[in-house]
């Protein structure tokens, strides 16, 4: 292994040094990242090639240089640390060059993460600003967005941190969420733009936010914890797959059905369709046909949206409309992949009152977990270690027929109706 480091430090090197003596390109030769621009799919490299011959920054060939020295080695030379602006403990991910001495370039390279709006909303003045405060100071990287849901502004030295954020909150942005504490939230359109939005999720989503702003500012938990807010079953954050507490819109009356509109859409699609689009696809068979008319069984409807998206027009959700409240939704970790546990099946959020019981209930869930919970423990692993039980009797909740304790654990399959 150690023979393989000095040979491609080597080969690195001596493409620095054709370089910087050549003087005729920016860039060192990465023959190994070379190989990620080819085929079909967009890279990422043509995208960091492109970005550094045209801002010149000596951070983006250091990184570039480092990343194909690691593909020689088979090894990741990125270390942590602690990087934070006055009156924060959190924002800012730390990445240090083990290897700074053959990549001086790339000694660091922090993260910046940026709080969106709710529904992500966003003004071209907005993201111009944004972009040349970005540029003024960092790499000029920028993902959006991160799983959090954070704009992700990849690439600062420590000495220029405080300065950027400085111009970014006079800007109106403010840093998000990073360690044991509350992340930045993440929420679809909503009621915005979306006509199945059963509650208004930007607004829950944005007085959240700000109930909880101090513990995302400074972490003081026993692990992160992620709110994300969809308007509909359809759940377009992906709440329920990438969430600790998944807010999810819903209904607990009847399909509201429109007969003409359901006959128009038969007249231009044809019965056929109906039958094999609507009614053979509901994968509860809550859908039948009677008399040429479609009825629907709303005892067996579990809410998948198919019939919604397949019929707009002629059908919406029901007027009873509130939240489901799912917990426990992650990536691998010391448990595995897990996917939200249904907790509160249904629960209303129209008035102020309504939102002041959610904010209670989740305070009570984040306060049992910080006691119960071991360092570095996810909430979804605290109830599974301890069991649905003791969590219930821990937060003061009744059993619901409809809680589910093990849900499908594996985010990567989704059955296609």
């Amino acid at each position: 292994m150690e023979g393989a480091k000095d040979a491609a430090s080597q080969e690195v090197n001596n493409g620095n040094d054709a370089g910087l003596a050549g003087n005729e390109q920016f860039l060192h030769p990465t023959p190994m990242l070379d190989e990620l621009e080819k085929g079909p799919w967009p890279s990422f490299i043509s995208g960091f090639k492109e970005l550094a011959e045209r801002t010149r920054k000596p951070m983006l060939r250091g990184v570039m240089d480092q990343l194909e020295y690691s593909y020689n080695t088979k090894m990741g030379y990125w270390k942590g640390g602690l990087v934070t602006v006055d009156g924060y403990g959190a924002g800012v991910i730390t990445r240090y060059s083990m290897i700074k001495d053959k990549f001086p370039e790339a000694t660091e390279f922090h993260t910046m993460r940026i709080q969106p709006a709710p529904g992500l909303h966003y003004n071209t003045t907005m993201m111009r600003q944004l972009c040349d405060i970005w540029e003024k100071y960092g790499s000029g990287v920028i993902a959006l967005h991160g799983q959090t849901g954070d704009i992700m502004l990849q690439g600062i030295e420590q000495d220029k941190v405080q300065a950027c954020f400085d111009e970014l909150n006079q800007a109106g942005w403010d840093l998000g969420g990073a360690g044991a504490g509350m992340r930045t939230a993440v929420s679809c359109i909503g009621q915005a733009r979306c006509e199945n939005a059963c509650y208004n999720n930007l607004e829950v989503h944005l007085k959240l936010l700000k109930h909880f702003v101090g513990a995302l500012h400074r972490p003081e938990w026993n692990y992160k914890i992620k709110f994300k807010f969809s308007g509909c079953p359809n759940d377009c954050t992906n709440s329920i797959m990438r969430s600790d507490l998944a807010v999810i819109g819903t209904w607990k009356d009847a399909i509201q059905v429109e007969p003409d509109e359901v006959k128009a859409w038969i007249a231009e699609k044809g019965i056929d369709a109906l039958v094999n689009q609507v009614i053979n696809l509901c994968p509860t068979k809550a859908i039948a046909l009677k008399e040429g008319e479609m009825v629907i069984d709303s005892r067996d409807c579990v809410r998948c949206m198919h019939c919604l998206n397949a019929m707009p027009k002629a059908l919406s959700p029901g007027k009873e409309r509130g939240i489901s409240l799912l917990m426990g939704g992650k990536n691998t970790l010391k448990v595995g992949v897990n996917m939200g546990s249904m907790i509160v099946p249904f629960m209303k959020m129209e008035s102020e009152e309504d939102l002041e019981a959610f904010t209670e209930l989740t305070e009570q869930i984040i306060d049992w977990w910080d006691d119960n919970g071991l360092d570095h423990e996810r909430i979804g692993e605290t109830i599974e270690r301890v069991g649905l039980k003791q969590f219930l009797e821990g937060v003061g909740m009744d059993v619901d027929i409809n809680m589910v304790t093990r849900p499908r654990d594996n985010p990567y399959f989704k059955a296609k109706y």
